[in-house]
């Protein structure tokens, strides 16, 4: 369960940005966003139970974000754990739509220095290209009302607007703990449950926000921050890195 926005082209500054929130079960292992030492120029952090990543970028010019796809049943253990999607389009760039279907369902962002692409594998493997602008998901397809995608949409765009560049604030926007339409909702598990944007839960909860952003002359910032099961600071990592030119 994850949430994340993606600005492609969308600011005078920054040609890039992706900002998320990844929400997984406390206990499951994880790694800092650190560069990767047998992957040169691979930034991100790791899941250490499948070996795979949520969101990462390349100095090969490469950066992708997935997103658990909710409404088709419950995951296949037989199928491919899906940061490998994420893994290996850093790695090695090769994305073949044919393989798609043997992933759990997923939301996908790829971009490179000229292009962004969504792809999916529900209700069947499609690859869509991606228009200049603000482009959100979380665990529904595009498209379908997903309260706290719906509400990272609307802050993001007005972040955009104002137009200071300024993407530290972002972490603001992923903190946001209050629910939809102002209700206090219990945390229930069911991820079609209306859920803030940043949840607070001993359990199952966000365990870090992330933000990616690289400017017109492919510098780039990978930042994240990091939350304990109680939903307080537990770590910071910054790394700045160059993208080959567009």
């Amino acid at each position: 369960m994850c949430v994340v926005a993606l600005a492609w082209r969308a600011h005078p500054h920054w040609q890039l940005i992706v900002a998320g929130n990844r929400d997984e079960f406390h206990v499951r292992p994880a790694s800092a966003l650190d560069r990767w030492p047998d992957q040169p120029g691979l930034i991100g952090g790791q899941d250490l139970q499948s070996g795979g990543m949520w969101l990462g970028v390349s100095e090969a010019g490469r950066c992708a974000v997935v997103t658990n796809l909710t409404g088709f049943g419950l995951p296949d253990p037989a199928l491919r754990s899906r940061g490998a999607l994420v893994k290996d389009w850093l790695a090695d760039g090769q994305m073949d739509a044919g393989e798609l279907a043997r992933f759990n369902p997923f939301n996908l962002f790829i971009a490179t220095p000229g292009e962004a692409r969504f792809l999916s594998n529900r209700p069947a493997p499609a690859v869509a290209p991606l228009e200049p602008g603000l482009h959100c998901v979380s665990n529904a397809l595009p498209g379908v009302p997903w309260p706290r995608k719906d509400r990272l949409e609307r802050d993001m765009q007005a972040w955009l607007d104002r137009d200071d560049g300024v993407i530290e604030t972002l972490f603001d926007l992923l903190k946001a703990e209050d629910w939809p339409d102002g209700l206090p909702h219990p945390h229930t598990g069911d991820e079609r449950h209306p859920s803030p944007i940043f949840i607070r839960d001993a359990i199952y909860g966000t365990r870090c926000s992330t933000v990616i952003a690289i400017d017109a002359q492919g510098r780039g910032q990978a930042l994240e921050r990091r939350f304990s099961a109680g939903g307080h600071a537990s770590g910071e990592s910054r790394i700045t890195f160059t993208w080959p030119a567009g």
